[in-house]
């Protein structure tokens, strides 16, 4: 199992590269956990995709279907006082402290290729390329 954040969730089902790394790192380890925060910010990516690029009402809706199926029964909440702490010790936001923590509470790693969450926490944090490269 692994954590992944909200960007390789929306690669994986917006990616418009074929294969994306994102279906490589579902192949490598299809078991990703998220916090519960994720849905808003994949909703969030979605209402871009329909104000940006006229993506369809339903589309949206089937993708959001598809990417919570993915997660379904692995979606947690991230301690506050966890999340906390890493804010306290970075610039990062506390959405992404948010994957941090729940990562360092599973004890597996944070699949992200969110540059300034790889350099803070480089303990817990791996890119997507690096993920399937080991």
């Amino acid at each position: 199992m692994i954590v992944v954040d909200t960007n390789v969730i929306a690669g994986l089902y917006l990616g418009k590269e074929a294969p994306s790394v994102a279906e490589q790192v579902l192949v490598r380890d299809p078991r990703w956990a998220v916090p519960m925060l994720w849905r808003y910010e994949f909703r969030n990516v979605l209402a871009g995709e329909i104000r940006r690029s006229g993506m369809s009402f339903d589309r949206a809706v089937r993708i959001a279907s598809l990417a919570e199926a993915q997660v379904r029964g692995r979606e947690f909440i991230a301690p506050s006082e966890a999340v906390l702490e890493l804010l306290s010790s970075t610039r990062c936001t506390a959405y992404d402290c948010e994957f941090v923590a729940l990562a360092r509470r599973m004890g597996v790693k944070l699949v992200t290729s969110d540059r300034q969450v790889l350099t803070s926490f480089p303990d817990t944090a791996v890119s997507p390329e690096a993920f399937v490269s080991h």
